[in-house]
C-alpha cells in the first residue's frame, strides 16, 4: 500500500484555476461513495477550501494513476500531464503524512495560525467516513492529524494576536475598552473592510453598532446583517458625542472627519474620551484631530506595524509547531510499522483460537458431568495456554515490523502455521 496526497493550493495555482476545483460537500460525498469503481484506490479523503483542493488516498503501490483518474472524474475535468506538472503537487508516504499534519496545524495556510482549517479538515474527514471511503490507514492518519492540530494550537501561540488590519483595529479598541457589551461603535464606510471589522466586533460581544455611508442603502444592508443601525451622513455628527469608538474605512479621496468639526464634538462630550481608528487609504481623519484632548487617533500605519509584529511572532511560533509536527509524524510512522504486521498476527491468533475452541468442544462431549463453573475453569485454562504460547512469537513479530527482517518472518510464519496469503500486495 502507498499513501499519496494530490492537490493544488494558493501557492501553486491562481484563483481562476482553484475555483474550478472547488467542490461542494454533497459532490464530494457522492464521489467518494463511488470509490469502489477505481481499481487500486482503497481509501480517500477530499479536502476542498477556498485556498486548496486536495485528495489524500491509499493506493496499491505504484498505481497512482488511479488517483489521477478519480481526481478528474470528481471535478468533471480532463487534466493533462501539463496541468498536473504546472499546478499540482504530490506527496507520498512520510511526506504525505507530514503535509497533512502541517495543513491541519495551519502551517501551510495563507495566514499562518488561522483557525478555520482545523474544522475544515475535521469536516472533510467526517464526509469521507459517512461515505464509507476511509479504512484503518486514513482513520489513523486523520485522527492523529486532528489531535496534532489541537496540540499545536494549545502548546504554541501560533493563533494568538491579530494578523489582519480589521482584526487589529478591533483588538486595539478592545485593549482600551475591554468588554464591548457596554460600548458603542460607529463604522464610517460599508465596504469589505467595514464588513470584516463588523464581523470581528460582533464576535467580541458588541451590542451597539452604527453604520454610516455615502450610499445609505449599503449602510442599511450592513447594519441589518449585524443587527446595527444605519445612519445618514447628514445626521452622523449628532451621533459622535454618544459613541465610544469610530472606525473609518471609506473610499473617499478626502478627509471625512475634520478637526474643526471634532472641536465641537469633544466639547459636547464633556471630557468623555473618544477613540478613532482610521484604516482607510487615503486617510479619512484629518491628522490634527489627534491633538484634541480626550481623542486617541490611530491610522493604518499604526495597525500594520502591529500586524507585522504579530506575523513575525507567529512565524517564530511556527518553528515550535514544526517540532510538534515532527514528533507526531514519528509517532504515526511507528504505528504504521505495526499495521504492516497486523494481518499475519490476526491470522495466527484466529487460527489458534479456532483450534482451541474446536478441541474444547470435543473434550466437553467426553465430560458431560462438568458443572458450568468447572467448564469456565477449563475454558479459561485453554485460553491462557494459547495466549502464553503466542506471546513470544507475537513479540518477535512486533519487533521486526518495519525492519529488513519483516518480510522473511512473515513468510516463515505463514509457511509454518499454514496461514492464508493476503490478497492485496503490501
Amino acid at each position: 500500500m502507498q499513501l499519496i496526497a494530490l492537490g493544488l493550493n494558493h501557492r501553486t495555482a491562481p484563483v481562476e484555476v482553484r475555483e474550478k476545483f472547488s467542490l461542494s460537500p454533497e459532490t464530494i460525498r457522492e464521489g467518494l461513495k463511488k470509490l469502489y469503481k477505481y481499481e487500486h484506490l482503497h481509501e480517500a479523503v477530499v479536502l476542498s477550501t477556498c485556498n486548496r483542493s486536495e485528495i489524500y488516498a491509499v493506493v496499491s503501490r505504484g498505481c497512482s494513476n488511479a488517483l489521477a483518474s478519480f481526481w478528474g472524474d470528481l471535478n468533471k475535468t480532463e487534466c493533462s500531464q501539463e496541468f498536473f506538472h504546472r499546478y499540482t503537487y504530490k506527496y507520498e508516504d512520510e511526506d504525505c503524512i507530514e503535509h497533512l499534519l502541517r495543513v491541519t496545524a495551519s502551517l501551510d495556510s495563507l495566514v499562518i495560525g488561522e483557525g478555520q482549517i482545523l474544522s475544515q479538515v475535521k469536516h472533510a474527514y467526517a464526509i469521507a467516513q459517512t461515505a464509507g471511503a476511509t479504512g484503518t490507514i486514513l482513520n489513523l492518519m486523520f485522527n492523529r492529524a486532528i489531535a496534532a492540530g489541537k496540540r499545536v494550537r494549545t502548546e504554541t501561540r501560533i493563533a494568538f494576536n491579530a494578523v489582519s488590519v480589521s482584526y487589529a483595529a478591533v483588538e486595539l479598541a478592545k485593549g482600551t475598552f475591554g468588554d464591548f457589551s457596554n460600548s458603542s461603535v460607529l463604522l464610517f464606510g460599508a465596504g469589505k473592510m467595514a464588513e470584516l471589522t463588523a464581523t470581528h466586533l460582533i464576535s467580541h460581544g458588541l451590542k451597539n453598532l452604527y453604520v454610516a455611508n455615502r450610499h445609505i442603502e449599503r449602510a442599511e444592508q450592513l447594519a441589518d446583517k449585524y443587527g446595527g443601525i444605519a445612519v445618514d451622513l447628514n445626521d452622523v455628527f449628532e451621533l459622535l458625542d454618544k459613541v465610544d469608538i469610530i472606525i473609518t474605512s471609506t473610499g473617499a479621496p478626502h478627509y471625512v472627519i475634520y478637526k474643526r468639526e471634532m472641536v465641537h464634538v469633544m466639547a459636547a462630550r464633556q471630557g468623555k474620551p473618544l477613540m478613532l481608528i482610521d484604516i482607510a487609504v487615503p486617510r479619512d481623519v484629518e491628522p490634527d484631530v489627534g491633538c484634541l484632548a480626550g481623542v486617541k487617533l490611530y491610522n493604518i500605519d499604526d495597525l500594520e506595524a502591529v500586524v507585522d509584529d504579530n506575523l513575525h511572532e507567529r512565524q517564530r511560533e511556527a518553528v515550535r509547531a514544526q517540532r510538534i509536527i515532527q514528533e507526531e509524524v514519528d509517532a504515526l510512522l511507528e504505528r504504521f510499522n505495526y499495521l504492516s504486521m497486523q494481518p499475519v498476527m490476526a491470522q495466527l491468533t484466529d487460527k489458534a483460537e479456532f483450534i482451541r475452541e474446536w478441541e474444547l468442544k470435543r473434550a466437553m462431549r467426553k465430560l458431560p458431568e462438568l458443572t458450568e463453573e468447572e467448564y469456565k475453569v477449563v475454558d479459561k485454562m485453554t485460553h491462557m495456554i494459547v495466549r502464553k504460547m503466542l506471546r513470544d512469537p507475537m513479540r518477535m513479530v512486533n519487533n521486526t515490523a518495519g525492519t529488513s527482517r519483516e518480510r522473511v518472518l512473515k513468510f516463515a510464519i505463514r509457511k509454518l502455521f499454514k496461514l492464508q496469503e493476503e490478497s492485496i500486495d503490501e
